[in-house]
């Protein structure tokens, strides 16, 4: 991956209320948002705070999957946001620790697919640029009404504008 290179944002992709990732209103939540990138990748952008730690000052390895497995996951809706990943499996390799209080991105791309399935790598880049987790995925291609219980609405999926506008990502 070219860490010092600059993408245009073609896109931000939606937010949910309650998701543990992306939801606006999870008190607990990382609060991502997600970003479709001119090369084809997509990268989410969040805050950690003290509540995602395990040990002082460190992201618990679950939250780092839980973002991880996310940004995989929707890099599939980048060609047609009608359909989304089911993990099937995810394998992470923790080099550095996270660090609470910290603004990461986090990138994820497909690297292969076919009709049913879809694999994908990703990392989490540290505010210095250091990659500290990376992870691989295979995900089943499905759409939202066969994954999600009850009414997958737009009160629980909607477009939310960003705080402040993104136009470029360096990465």
């Amino acid at each position: 991956m070219d860490f010092l290179a600059k993408y245009k944002v073609l896109k931000k992709q939606n937010s949910s209320k309650s998701c543990l990732v992306c939801g606006t209103q999870n008190e607990l939540g990382l609060k991502a948002d997600f970003y479709e990138l001119e090369n084809g990748e997509l990268v989410s952008i969040c805050n950690t705070k003290d509540w995602h730690q395990s040990y002082p000052g460190r992201v618990h390895g679950g939250m780092s999957a839980a973002i991880l497995d996310e940004t995989i996951g929707r890099a599939v809706s980048i060609n047609d946001d009608q359909i989304w990943g089911v993990t099937v499996s995810l394998e992470l390799k923790y080099k550095k620790p996270v660090p609470t209080d910290a603004t990461i991105k986090v990138v994820g791309r497909i690297t292969k697919e076919n009709r049913k399935l879809f694999e994908g790598t990703g990392e989490i880049i540290l505010p210095n640029g250091d990659v500290a987790v990376t992870a691989t995925g295979k995900y089943m291609k499905m759409p939202i009404g066969q994954i999600a219980e009850g009414d997958f609405s737009n009160e629980e999926w909607f477009f939310e504008e960003s705080k402040e506008k993104v136009e470029y990502i360096e990465l």
